[in-house]
C-alpha cells in the first residue's frame, strides 16, 4: 500500500466559472499525514469533492497508483464535516462500517464471511468493538469520527479524506482520534485532512498542503510549515499569535 502514490496534475474546480482550485499540481505518497491548511473559500472542500467524483473538474487529473480516480474510486474514501450528516439515521456503528463494504460488493455479490471479517477488523482497529450496536446518533464527538474512519478501513481504502476531523473535539477525543490516525499511516494509509488549529500540526502531520485557491506550499512539516507560508495563505492578521507555534 505504501508504494502508492496519489497524483494531481493541474486540476481546477470551478463553480459558475468562479475557480476554487486554479491549476493544482501535486504528488503525495501513501503512509503519510497531511495537513491541508487554508482560510475558509480556500478550495479544500471543494477538492476533496474532486477527487472522490462528487464534482466534475475543470482541467486536469486525478490518479492513484498510475490509474484514474473512476477505476480506483474505492480505494478512496471521504469523510465529511460532522454538521454535514445526519446523525439522527437510524444506523448502527456496525451498519455504518458495513456501509464500507458495498464499493466492493458491486451489484451482485453477497456479504458474506469476508466481508464480515473486514467490518470486525475496522472496528476493533478503531476500538469501537463494545459499541458496536449503538446508534451512532447516541455516540460521543470523537466516537462519531472513528465510526466514519472505521467505514473507510472496511470499505480498504488506500487513500482518506478527512474534512475538519477535530473540530469540536475535546482534548481527550482529539488524542484519541490523533492515536487512530497514526495507526492508520503507519498501515500504510494516505491521511489527508482539512484542519484549522495550526498549533497541533507539528504533532499530528507528516506533511503540509498550504491551499488559497492555487498551491501556496506543500511539503515536509519541517520544513514549509513556516511563519511566512502562514501568512501568504491566511494574511498576517487571520492566525497573529497562533503561526508562533510554525519554524
Amino acid at each position: 500500500m505504501s508504494s502508492h502514490r496519489l497524483q494531481i496534475r493541474d486540476l481546477t474546480v470551478s463553480y459558475h466559472r468562479v475557480p476554487a482550485v486554479h491549476h493544482l499540481d501535486l504528488e503525495m505518497q501513501c503512509g503519510k499525514s497531511i495537513a491541508l491548511l487554508g482560510p475558509n473559500g480556500a478550495g479544500k472542500t471543494s477538492l476533496f469533492k474532486a477527487m472522490v467524483g462528487l464534482v466534475k473538474p475543470e482541467t486536469g487529473a486525478i490518479e492513484l497508483g498510475g490509474h484514474g480516480t473512476r477505476r480506483t474510486r474505492k480505494d478512496i474514501a471521504y469523510l465529511p464535516q460532522r454538521e454535514a450528516v445526519d446523525w439522527d439515521f437510524p444506523l448502527t456503528v456496525r451498519g455504518l462500517a458495513e456501509m464500507g463494504r458495498y464499493t466492493r460488493l458491486g451489484w451482485w455479490r453477497r456479504f458474506d464471511s469476508a466481508d464480515e471479517a473486514a467490518v470486525q477488523t475496522a472496528l476493533a482497529t478503531m476500538e469501537l468493538t463494545e459499541l458496536a450496536e449503538r446508534q451512532i446518533s447516541a455516540l460521543s464527538g470523537g466516537q462519531q469520527q472513528r465510526a466514519f474512519l472505521a467505514r473507510a478501513l472496511a470499505q480498504e481504502a488506500h487513500v482518506m479524506l478527512l474534512d475538519e476531523p477535530f473540530t469540536g473535539l475535546d482534548k481527550s477525543a482529539q488524542d484519541l482520534l490523533g492515536q487512530a490516525l497514526r495507526r492508520l499511516v503507519k498501515a500504510g494509509n494516505l491521511v489527508i485532512a482539512s484542519h484549522h488549529d495550526l498549533k497541533s500540526v507539528p504533532e499530528l502531520f507528516d506533511q503540509v498542503i498550504f491551499l488559497n485557491g492555487e498551491l501556496i506550499a506543500f511539503g515536509d512539516t519541517a520544513d514549509v510549515f513556516t511563519e511566512r507560508n502562514i501568512d501568504r495563505t491566511f494574511g498576517t492578521q487571520a492566525f497573529a499569535g497562533t503561526s508562533r507555534s510554525a519554524r
